[in-house]
Protein backbone atom coordinates (compact mmCIF):
# COMPACT_ATOMS: atom_id res chain seq x y z
CA UNK A 1 0.00 0.00 0.00
CA UNK A 2 1.28 3.47 -0.92
CA UNK A 3 2.10 6.09 1.67
CA UNK A 4 0.34 9.51 1.53
CA UNK A 5 3.52 11.13 0.17
CA UNK A 6 3.66 8.58 -2.65
CA UNK A 7 0.04 9.25 -3.58
CA UNK A 8 0.26 13.04 -3.25
CA UNK A 9 -0.08 15.41 -6.17
CA UNK A 10 3.15 17.13 -7.20
CA UNK A 11 4.05 20.67 -6.16
CA UNK A 12 2.81 23.12 -8.77
CA UNK A 13 -0.30 21.07 -9.58
CA UNK A 14 -3.38 23.23 -10.10
CA UNK A 15 -6.65 22.00 -8.61
CA UNK A 16 -9.66 24.20 -9.23
CA UNK A 17 -8.48 27.76 -8.43
CA UNK A 18 -5.61 26.63 -6.20
CA UNK A 19 -1.95 25.77 -6.79
CA UNK A 20 -0.46 23.11 -4.53
CA UNK A 21 2.90 24.08 -3.02
CA UNK A 22 3.89 21.20 -0.75
CA UNK A 23 2.55 18.24 1.22
CA UNK A 24 1.96 19.07 4.89
CA UNK A 25 0.98 15.59 5.95
CA UNK A 26 -1.57 12.87 5.58
CA UNK A 27 -3.17 9.95 7.28
CA UNK A 28 -5.29 6.95 6.45
CA UNK A 29 -8.02 8.89 4.71
CA UNK A 30 -6.61 12.16 3.37
CA UNK A 31 -3.61 14.11 2.11
CA UNK A 32 -3.03 17.66 3.34
CA UNK A 33 -1.32 20.29 1.21
CA UNK A 34 -0.14 23.85 1.60
CA UNK A 35 -1.53 25.77 -1.33
CA UNK A 36 -2.21 29.20 -2.72
CA UNK A 37 -5.37 30.64 -4.19
CA UNK A 38 -5.65 32.60 -7.41
CA UNK A 39 -5.85 35.71 -5.20
CA UNK A 40 -2.46 34.73 -3.66
CA UNK A 41 -3.99 33.71 -0.32
CA UNK A 42 -2.10 30.89 1.41
CA UNK A 43 -4.43 28.02 2.32
CA UNK A 44 -4.45 24.46 3.59
CA UNK A 45 -6.12 21.94 1.28
CA UNK A 46 -7.27 18.49 2.31
CA UNK A 47 -7.87 15.85 -0.36
CA UNK A 48 -10.13 12.87 0.35
CA UNK A 49 -8.00 9.81 -0.39
CA UNK A 50 -8.51 6.86 1.97
CA UNK A 51 -5.34 4.89 1.19
CA UNK A 52 -6.83 1.56 2.32
CA UNK A 53 -9.61 1.92 -0.26
CA UNK A 54 -8.26 4.09 -3.04
CA UNK A 55 -5.16 5.04 -5.02
CA UNK A 56 -3.98 7.64 -7.55
CA UNK A 57 -4.45 6.90 -11.24
CA UNK A 58 -1.96 8.17 -13.87
CA UNK A 59 -4.42 10.94 -14.88
CA UNK A 60 -4.39 12.25 -11.23
CA UNK A 61 -7.88 10.97 -10.44
CA UNK A 62 -8.58 9.09 -7.21
CA UNK A 63 -9.93 5.61 -7.90
CA UNK A 64 -11.09 2.75 -5.72
CA UNK A 65 -8.58 -0.11 -5.48
CA UNK A 66 -11.21 -2.79 -6.14
CA UNK A 67 -14.92 -3.07 -6.85
CA UNK A 68 -15.51 -4.83 -3.54
CA UNK A 69 -14.83 -1.57 -1.63
CA UNK A 70 -16.41 0.81 -4.11
CA UNK A 71 -19.53 1.30 -2.00
CA UNK A 72 -17.47 2.18 1.08
CA UNK A 73 -15.30 4.56 -0.92
CA UNK A 74 -18.17 6.41 -2.55
CA UNK A 75 -20.09 6.59 0.73
CA UNK A 76 -17.05 8.09 2.47
CA UNK A 77 -16.55 10.59 -0.34
CA UNK A 78 -20.18 11.65 -0.12
CA UNK A 79 -19.86 12.11 3.65
CA UNK A 80 -16.65 14.12 3.23
CA UNK A 81 -18.47 16.46 0.83
CA UNK A 82 -21.51 16.82 3.11
CA UNK A 83 -19.33 17.45 6.15
CA UNK A 84 -17.25 20.03 4.30
CA UNK A 85 -20.48 21.77 3.38
CA UNK A 86 -21.49 21.81 7.05
CA UNK A 87 -18.08 23.01 8.23
CA UNK A 88 -18.18 26.07 5.96
CA UNK A 89 -21.05 27.28 8.15
CA UNK A 90 -19.43 26.21 11.45
CA UNK A 91 -17.78 29.46 12.48
CA UNK A 92 -15.98 29.64 15.83
CA UNK A 93 -12.74 31.45 16.77
CA UNK A 94 -11.20 28.16 17.94
CA UNK A 95 -12.24 25.93 15.05
CA UNK A 96 -10.29 25.89 11.79
CA UNK A 97 -12.04 28.05 9.21
CA UNK A 98 -13.21 26.04 6.20
CA UNK A 99 -13.52 28.56 3.37
CA UNK A 100 -14.29 26.38 0.37
CA UNK A 101 -14.84 22.83 -0.87
CA UNK A 102 -15.17 21.36 -4.32
CA UNK A 103 -15.09 18.20 -6.43
CA UNK A 104 -12.14 17.47 -8.71
CA UNK A 105 -10.08 14.41 -9.79
CA UNK A 106 -13.08 12.20 -8.88
CA UNK A 107 -12.68 13.12 -5.22
CA UNK A 108 -13.41 16.00 -2.84
CA UNK A 109 -11.20 18.84 -1.57
CA UNK A 110 -11.66 20.96 1.54
CA UNK A 111 -9.94 24.37 1.71
CA UNK A 112 -9.04 25.90 5.06
CA UNK A 113 -7.55 29.19 6.17
CA UNK A 114 -3.83 28.99 6.92
CA UNK A 115 -2.62 30.41 10.24
CA UNK A 116 0.88 30.68 11.68
CA UNK A 117 1.60 28.81 14.89
CA UNK A 118 2.90 25.62 16.44
CA UNK A 119 1.33 22.21 16.86
CA UNK A 120 0.41 21.24 20.44
CA UNK A 121 2.07 17.84 20.00
CA UNK A 122 5.34 19.58 19.12
CA UNK A 123 4.92 21.95 22.06
CA UNK A 124 4.32 19.08 24.50
CA UNK A 125 7.37 17.23 23.21
CA UNK A 126 9.55 20.35 23.51
CA UNK A 127 8.51 20.97 27.12
CA UNK A 128 8.26 17.26 28.04
CA UNK A 129 4.73 17.84 29.28
CA UNK A 130 4.50 19.74 32.53
CA UNK A 131 2.41 22.48 30.93
CA UNK A 132 1.09 24.82 33.61
CA UNK A 133 -2.52 24.85 34.79
CA UNK A 134 -3.10 28.43 33.51
CA UNK A 135 -1.72 27.36 30.12
CA UNK A 136 -3.92 24.24 30.04
CA UNK A 137 -7.01 26.28 30.85
CA UNK A 138 -6.09 28.93 28.28
CA UNK A 139 -5.93 26.19 25.62
CA UNK A 140 -8.68 23.76 26.58
CA UNK A 141 -11.51 25.98 27.79
CA UNK A 142 -11.82 27.70 24.38
CA UNK A 143 -11.41 24.34 22.62
CA UNK A 144 -14.23 22.85 24.66
CA UNK A 145 -16.42 25.80 23.71
CA UNK A 146 -15.67 24.99 20.07
CA UNK A 147 -16.46 21.30 20.60
CA UNK A 148 -19.74 22.35 22.21
CA UNK A 149 -20.65 24.15 18.99
CA UNK A 150 -19.72 21.06 16.94
CA UNK A 151 -21.95 18.88 19.11
CA UNK A 152 -24.81 21.40 18.94
CA UNK A 153 -24.79 20.92 15.15
CA UNK A 154 -25.27 17.17 15.57
CA UNK A 155 -21.63 16.36 14.75
CA UNK A 156 -18.74 14.60 16.47
CA UNK A 157 -15.07 15.37 15.80
CA UNK A 158 -13.78 11.84 16.63
CA UNK A 159 -10.09 12.67 16.24
CA UNK A 160 -9.14 15.08 19.04
CA UNK A 161 -5.48 14.70 19.98
CA UNK A 162 -2.46 16.97 20.47
CA UNK A 163 -1.42 16.82 16.80
CA UNK A 164 -4.85 18.17 15.78
CA UNK A 165 -4.56 21.26 17.96
CA UNK A 166 -2.78 24.32 16.59
CA UNK A 167 -1.46 27.00 18.93
CA UNK A 168 -1.43 30.54 17.63
CA UNK A 169 0.27 33.47 19.37
CA UNK A 170 -0.69 33.69 23.05
CA UNK A 171 -1.59 29.99 23.20
CA UNK A 172 -4.80 30.78 21.30
CA UNK A 173 -5.91 27.30 20.17
CA UNK A 174 -7.40 26.10 16.94
CA UNK A 175 -9.00 22.66 16.52
CA UNK A 176 -7.93 21.07 13.24
CA UNK A 177 -8.60 18.07 11.05
CA UNK A 178 -12.30 17.44 10.64
CA UNK A 179 -11.71 14.60 8.21
CA UNK A 180 -13.07 12.09 10.74
CA UNK A 181 -16.15 14.12 11.69
CA UNK A 182 -19.42 12.16 11.77
CA UNK A 183 -23.03 12.77 12.54
CA UNK A 184 -24.16 11.85 16.02
CA UNK A 185 -26.13 8.58 16.00
CA UNK A 186 -24.87 7.69 12.52
CA UNK A 187 -24.85 3.96 12.01
CA UNK A 188 -21.41 2.41 12.37
CA UNK A 189 -21.85 0.05 9.42
CA UNK A 190 -20.22 2.60 7.09
CA UNK A 191 -17.21 4.33 8.58
CA UNK A 192 -14.47 4.16 5.95
CA UNK A 193 -12.82 7.21 7.51
CA UNK A 194 -12.70 5.68 10.97
CA UNK A 195 -9.66 7.09 12.73
CA UNK A 196 -8.21 5.40 15.79
CA UNK A 197 -5.32 6.99 17.67
CA UNK A 198 -3.93 4.81 20.48
CA UNK A 199 -4.18 6.60 23.79
CA UNK A 200 -6.74 9.14 22.62
CA UNK A 201 -9.52 7.04 21.05
CA UNK A 202 -11.92 5.59 23.65
CA UNK A 203 -13.07 2.01 23.65
CA UNK A 204 -16.39 2.64 21.87
CA UNK A 205 -14.46 3.93 18.84
CA UNK A 206 -12.63 0.62 18.53
CA UNK A 207 -15.58 -1.71 19.14
CA UNK A 208 -17.55 -2.50 15.96
CA UNK A 209 -20.81 -2.02 17.85
CA UNK A 210 -19.58 0.86 19.98
CA UNK A 211 -21.99 3.76 20.47
CA UNK A 212 -20.14 7.01 19.92
CA UNK A 213 -21.44 10.34 21.19
CA UNK A 214 -20.28 13.60 22.80
CA UNK A 215 -18.68 11.48 25.55
CA UNK A 216 -16.34 10.05 22.89
CA UNK A 217 -14.84 13.47 22.10
CA UNK A 218 -14.65 14.23 25.83
CA UNK A 219 -12.48 11.15 26.47
CA UNK A 220 -10.10 12.34 23.76
CA UNK A 221 -10.10 15.83 25.25
CA UNK A 222 -9.31 14.45 28.72
CA UNK A 223 -6.52 12.28 27.29
CA UNK A 224 -5.08 15.30 25.49
CA UNK A 225 -5.10 17.33 28.70
CA UNK A 226 -3.37 14.48 30.50
CA UNK A 227 -0.74 14.27 27.75
CA UNK A 228 -0.12 17.99 28.24
CA UNK A 229 0.77 17.25 31.86
CA UNK A 230 2.49 13.88 31.53
CA UNK A 231 4.31 14.45 28.26
CA UNK A 232 3.14 11.30 26.46
CA UNK A 233 -0.04 9.58 25.33
CA UNK A 234 -2.03 7.55 27.89
CA UNK A 235 -2.23 3.76 27.45
CA UNK A 236 -4.57 2.54 24.67
CA UNK A 237 -8.17 2.12 25.83
CA UNK A 238 -8.32 -1.67 25.07
CA UNK A 239 -5.42 -2.22 27.48
CA UNK A 240 -7.14 -0.06 30.06
CA UNK A 241 -10.36 -2.06 29.70
CA UNK A 242 -8.45 -5.31 30.08
CA UNK A 243 -6.51 -4.13 33.13
CA UNK A 244 -6.39 -0.45 34.00
CA UNK A 245 -2.94 0.30 35.37
CA UNK A 246 -3.16 4.04 34.69
CA UNK A 247 -2.68 5.95 37.93
CA UNK A 248 -5.35 8.59 38.39
CA UNK A 249 -4.33 12.14 37.55
CA UNK A 250 -5.71 13.22 40.93
CA UNK A 251 -3.14 10.98 42.59
CA UNK A 252 -0.20 11.28 40.20
CA UNK A 253 -0.13 15.07 39.85
CA UNK A 254 -1.81 16.33 43.03
CA UNK A 255 1.18 18.42 44.11
CA UNK A 256 1.23 20.50 40.93
CA UNK A 257 -2.38 20.96 39.80
CA UNK A 258 -5.74 21.74 41.35
CA UNK A 259 -7.93 18.86 42.44
CA UNK A 260 -10.84 20.00 40.27
CA UNK A 261 -8.72 20.05 37.08
CA UNK A 262 -7.26 16.61 37.79
CA UNK A 263 -10.66 15.23 38.81
CA UNK A 264 -12.16 16.51 35.56
CA UNK A 265 -9.42 14.78 33.54
CA UNK A 266 -10.01 11.49 35.37
CA UNK A 267 -13.76 11.77 34.87
CA UNK A 268 -13.40 12.44 31.14
CA UNK A 269 -11.05 9.45 30.84
CA UNK A 270 -13.31 6.85 32.43
CA UNK A 271 -13.04 3.71 30.29
CA UNK A 272 -16.80 3.08 30.53
CA UNK A 273 -18.54 5.78 28.45
CA UNK A 274 -21.52 5.78 30.82
CA UNK A 275 -19.29 6.97 33.64
CA UNK A 276 -17.93 10.00 31.77
CA UNK A 277 -19.42 13.48 31.50
CA UNK A 278 -22.10 13.22 28.85
CA UNK A 279 -21.76 16.73 27.45
CA UNK A 280 -19.29 19.60 27.30
CA UNK A 281 -21.06 21.69 29.94
CA UNK A 282 -20.58 18.98 32.56
CA UNK A 283 -16.85 18.79 31.85
CA UNK A 284 -16.47 22.58 31.84
CA UNK A 285 -18.20 22.81 35.21
CA UNK A 286 -15.88 20.14 36.61
CA UNK A 287 -12.76 21.90 35.30
CA UNK A 288 -13.90 25.16 36.82
CA UNK A 289 -14.65 23.49 40.15
CA UNK A 290 -18.37 24.27 39.95
CA UNK A 291 -19.63 20.71 39.77
CA UNK A 292 -18.21 17.67 41.57
CA UNK A 293 -17.46 14.60 39.49
CA UNK A 294 -20.23 12.04 39.69
CA UNK A 295 -19.01 8.82 41.19
CA UNK A 296 -20.26 5.40 40.23
CA UNK A 297 -22.47 4.97 43.28
CA UNK A 298 -24.34 8.20 42.61
CA UNK A 299 -24.60 7.47 38.89
CA UNK A 300 -26.19 4.09 39.35
CA UNK A 301 -27.88 4.79 42.70
CA UNK A 302 -26.06 2.02 44.55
Amino acid sequence: MNTPSELALAAGTKVDEYTLEQVLGGGGFSIVYLGRSRANQQVVIKEYLPSSLATRAPDQTVVCRDSQNNERFTHGRRLFFQEANTLTTLKHPNIVNVINFFRANDTVYMVMEYEEGVNLQTYIKKHKGSLSEPFIKAVFLPLLDGVKLIHSQGLLHLDIKPSNIHLRAGANPLLLDFGAVHEIMQTRQFQPNQVVTPGFSPIEQLDPGGYVGPWTDLYAMGATMRASIEGNAPPPSPKRREKDLLKSAASAFKKRYSSHLLGAIDWAMEVDPLLRPQNVDQLLEAINGNSPRQDKKRLFNF
